[in-house]
């Protein structure tokens, strides 16, 4: 995970990019590494994050919830946190 960057902005920081399109709400909020897009988490109703990464190939997304940092990496199964 040493190669992800760490500059990427979220393309919608006010939320779920489907979700806000269909009016829908979501639970947490994940941006890809790759390309900055925000979807909500395996815990909403849509799971978008998830369906953006079998989408796209882009394996790796961060929490954009306060206070966390973590990353997570989709075929690994692994989680980094840089703060610990």
């Amino acid at each position: 995970m040493r190669e992800v960057g760490g500059d990427v902005e979220p393309r919608t920081p006010e939320g779920c990019e489907e979700c806000l399109k269909a009016g829908d709400g979501w639970v947490h909020l994940r941006l890809c590494m790759a390309c900055g897009h925000v979807g909500c988490c395996d815990d909403s109703k849509n799971k978008h994050a998830s369906k953006h990464v079998r989408a796209s190939g882009h394996p790796v997304v961060r929490s954009l919830e306060p206070g966390e940092s973590w990353l997570y990496c989709y075929p690994d199964d692994l989680f980094y946190d840089p703060e610990g």
